[in-house]
């Protein structure tokens, strides 16, 4: 079976719905990936990029720190999750049955098929790895109720729940989840049946962005 990447928003940072996430992801029988944001990290980075003057490229560079930074809060947060910064590194976790955390900036540092801008966060970063990973599904875990309506990639993007990136980061290949608090009470039931929580997000616009 072919890993699940999951992205846990930095939005959920010190939330209980964080440790609720964390819990049910680390009792997961199917293979996964964490992906984490870049959290209160990232934020600091954001509001202090103008008093101190430096460019969207260092901002860029700085924000997938954050991520690492956030990572490893998260790792530490269940024995069964692993620091990752390699495929390598991952495949040695799946093989030892356990949960790898993806610290981004080894990989992504200096990638030249990532842009190096705000436009890009941790939500594309995440596209990029199932793509290098050939992963089948991805799963956006957001601190917002996503509702009870279809869900498509235009709308997210256009809500602002997902950056304008993302629809040229995520492969064609690569189903796209998007869950939120309200995904909890079923997300353990979904996970033990190989299932994605949440709720599937439709792209039927995403092959005209990406052409954009």
């Amino acid at each position: 079976m072919k890993p699940l990447v999951v992205k846990l928003g930095g939005s959920t940072a010190g939330s209980n719905e964080m440790q609720q996430w964390i819990d049910l992801l680390a009792d997961a029988s199917l293979p996964l990936v964490l992906v984490p944001g870049g959290g209160p990290f990232a934020d600091h980075i954001r509001a202090m990029q103008k008093p101190l003057g430096y460019s969207d490229e260092a901002a860029h560079d700085m924000a997938i720190l954050a991520m690492d930074q956030f990572g490893l809060v998260v790792a530490e947060r269940n024995e069964r999750f692993r620091p990752s910064m390699t495929i390598r590194d991952m495949e040695q976790a799946w093989n030892a049955g356990l949960v790898p955390v993806w610290l981004p900036s080894t990989m992504t540092r200096g990638a030249p098929d990532i842009l190096q801008s705000w436009r890009v966060t941790s939500d594309s970063l995440a596209a990029w790895l199932a793509g290098r990973i050939r992963a089948e599904r991805l799963l956006l875990i957001k601190q917002v109720e996503i509702g009870s309506e279809d869900v498509d990639l235009e709308m997210l993007v256009a809500r602002q729940l997902v950056d304008d990136y993302l629809p040229r980061a995520l492969s064609g290949e690569t189903e796209l989840y998007i869950a939120g608090p309200e995904s909890l009470g079923s997300a353990r039931d979904a996970l033990a049946a190989s299932d994605v929580p949440g709720r599937l997000v439709a792209r039927k616009l995403a092959e005209e962005v990406h052409g954009a």
